[in-house]
């Protein structure tokens, strides 16, 4: 039977690029693979695709193919050498192989690793969240055992090698196949891929060379934080493994309410409340703020819902250019219960104000919106 064109039995174009040819061949050479496909055809199938493949991957085959067709190829040699292919990458990647001939391009067991990352949630006072404050903390994490210093065995003795995979950490499974012979490559289930074994281990932290504990840390917190801020210490998370880097450590800031101030980015407001008298006269009063207590006039006429501004008294940029501002919003406290000295002079006070109404504009509820955001 005529052998069909390789471009054909790949399923691509006759410029297909090399990564197109790979991706129908991975495609192909999943679908029909004899372990995985039980049809009758399926194993005569995945030689063709192998052998085209062999072919069009190789840059001087595939341009002796395209001038002279299978006769070309028949001219270097005949039908390709499957076994002499790099397809190890395409099969493991496929069906957990090494490929052919037992080379393994698995990542070691024993290759360094990162450790793991330490998230923390750190509580901070109103005040300490906008001026900075360096914060000691303690944190529970893994350390080198103190008596075994990481080795995992008691003091005395050592880690003898694995008999099952001689050392390697990984132990090889040969299949005989249509292809030639296909190994296995798979994480030696005696030592875990450490190629070692504990025979006597640490009584401290049995045998896993790392121990729990709790050590106190300071972390340095920027002023102008707000809560969701993140704060890393690089390299204070879990140890590495095999030598790697250490994790990393997290805070997420959460900021306690204050009693007076509320926060609106980088600005602090203050409900401030004054009576009628230094609303209708004007005053000059103390102010609290973050840096101690400022003096503030009100000016005669004040009414409920004014916002007056205190340059500077915010909260400083994380990025260092500048503060916020505080903004004072000020509200009429109306008495409940008047002496009759107070009463008499309200009244006299009333009898020259006359009766008349004037709708207002804006309400203090939607000025205070304003101010908020809402």
């Amino acid at each position: 039977m005529a052998k069909r064109d390789y471009y054909e039995v790949l399923g691509v174009s006759r410029n297909a690029s090399p990564d197109e040819l790979k991706t129908a061949f991975r495609n192909l050479a999943r679908k029909y693979h004899p372990d995985v496909n039980k049809e009758p055809d399926a194993e005569e199938r995945f030689k063709e695709i192998n052998e085209a493949y062999a072919v069009l991957s190789d840059p001087e085959k595939r341009a002796a193919y395209d001038r002279f067709g299978h006769a070309g190829i028949n001219g270097m040699g005949g039908v390709p050498d499957f076994t002499t292919m790099d397809f190890a990458d395409l099969f493991e990647d496929l069906f957990g192989f090494a490929g052919f001939g037992g080379s393994s391009r698995r990542r070691s067991r024993n290759a360094p690793r990162r450790g793991a990352d330490l998230s923390y949630v750190l509580n901070l006072e109103f005040e300490e969240a906008i001026f900075g404050v360096d914060k000691e903390v303690e944190i529970t994490r893994d350390e080198l055992c103190s008596v075994c210093k990481g080795s995992g065995a008691e003091p005395g003795t050592s880690p003898s090698r694995c008999v099952n995979c001689g050392g390697l950490g990984e132990v090889k499974t040969v299949r005989q196949t249509l292809l030639g012979s296909m190994v296995q490559v798979m994480t030696c289930p005696t030592c875990n891929g450490k190629g070692e074994v504990i025979t006597t281990p640490c009584r401290t932290c049995g045998g896993r060379g790392l121990e729990r504990r709790t050590v106190r840390k300071i972390v340095p917190v920027p002023a102008g934080v707000d809560n969701g801020t993140q704060i890393r210490l690089a390299g204070e998370g879990q140890p590495g493994v095999n030598g790697g880097p250490n994790g990393n450590l997290y805070f997420e800031i959460r900021v306690r309410p204050h009693k007076f101030f509320r926060r609106k980015q980088n600005d602090i407001l203050l409900d401030l409340t004054i009576n009628v008298a230094q609303a209708a006269l004007g005053a000059e009063i103390d102010v609290p703020t973050v840096d101690g207590t400022a003096k503030l006039k009100i000016p005669a006429g004040t009414q409920p819902g004014k916002i007056f501004t205190l340059k500077g008294k915010g909260v400083p940029s994380l990025r260092g250019n500048g503060r916020g501002d505080q903004l004072v919003i000020v509200n009429v406290q109306i008495p409940t219960h008047l002496t009759a000295e107070q009463r008499s002079l309200f009244q006299q006070l009333a009898s020259t104000l006359g009766s008349e109404v004037m709708p207002a504009e804006k309400s203090f509820l939607d000025r205070l919106k304003e101010v908020l955001g809402g």
